[in-house]
């Protein structure tokens, strides 16, 4: 059998470092690197990140994908998609640079620190009231791996966490809001806001004018999302009408954000160049090794994503 990477090699890593991953990992898998592929009908697997599947042949003999993206929504739809499983490979605990970066644009916020960057370009000695972590409430819209995990710190830390998600859940360590119906009387409690949305039709521009009316005053949004979930000249103008604080985007559309971009210089906004989380190639390896474990002995892929949602 045989394992086909395309463009993995040249955003993580080089093709010579996957090669040794893999054979340290799982020797007996072969790893073709596109577009060195060989015959087709040897690729059983493909992990990929952004592929074209215009430009690739059929794989008669595919049993599964592997997507490295965090969304799937560029290639989801196309008609070319080979009908396998796909699933995305993330570490089953969350990614702890995404733990770690939530938790620092939350605290930034909580403590007001870019007030008090501005206070010191202005040669201030500001004093104001600080907020407790009891005070101050964090909703995390999507509640999956990658959310939980710094909701749960946070949580530890005394802030009081919920999350919103599409679909009712089972109980869960902090309060859940689902569906459309409930979304007001979530973000109605929300002083910070973080998104880890997928992208899908009903998710795209699910921060906009209206939802920020829905916050309260001063309220701050924190998008680890995509791009595509933030309306910018909606959230301009609830920045320069206070409605809300501050935003910290990590996800920008498009990318890289163009130099004329308004968001640059916002005194309200920071802007980060999409680097929340940089997984190792040990990292995905392993994940892609648990999963073709799982499928050996019968089971699913570990996060198989539903091609009719979109995640």
């Amino acid at each position: 059998m045989a394992l086909l990477i395309i463009e993995l090699d040249k955003r993580i890593g080089n093709a010579k470092a996957w090669r040794d991953t893999f054979a340290a990992q799982i020797p007996d898998l072969e790893i073709r690197i596109w577009p060195e592929a060989g015959n087709p009908a040897d690729i059983e697997y493909l992990a990929f990140m952004h592929p074209d599947f215009d430009a690739l042949p059929a794989f008669p003999n595919l049993k599964a994908m592997f997507s490295r993206s965090a969304g799937v929504e560029a290639f989801i739809k196309h008609p070319k998609l080979p009908k396998v499983p796909l699933g995305k490979v993330e570490p089953p605990g969350g990614d702890p640079m995404m733990t770690e970066y939530v938790i620092m644009h939350v605290l930034r916020f909580h403590r007001d620190m870019p007030g008090y960057q501005q206070a010191q370009a202005n040669k201030e000695w500001r004093r104001t009231t600080i907020v407790r972590p009891e005070e101050r409430r964090v909703g995390f819209l999507g509640y999956g791996m990658m959310a939980k995990a710094p909701a749960l710190v946070l949580k530890s830390l005394g802030f009081k966490v919920s999350a919103w998600v599409r679909s009712p859940r089972q109980v869960e360590e902090v309060p859940i809001f689902h569906g459309n119906d409930q979304l007001e009387r979530f973000l109605g409690q929300t002083d910070i806001a973080v998104c880890l949305l997928p992208l899908t039709k009903e998710t795209e521009g699910i921060f906009c004018a209206r939802t920020f009316a829905m916050m309260p005053k001063g309220a701050m949004v924190v998008n680890v999302g995509r791009g595509k979930h933030v309306v910018e000249a909606d959230l301009i103008r609830a920045l320069d009408s206070g409605q809300l604080s501050y935003a910290a985007l990590d996800a920008l559309w498009p990318e890289p954000l163009p130099p004329d971009n308004p968001l640059w210089r916002h005194p309200k906004v920071t802007v980060m160049p999409h680097v929340a989380r940089r997984p190792t190639v040990a990292q995905l390896v392993t994940e892609v090794k648990a999963n073709l474990q799982s499928l050996k002995a019968g089971g699913r892929l570990l996060q198989e994503i539903d091609a009719t949602t979109g995640y």
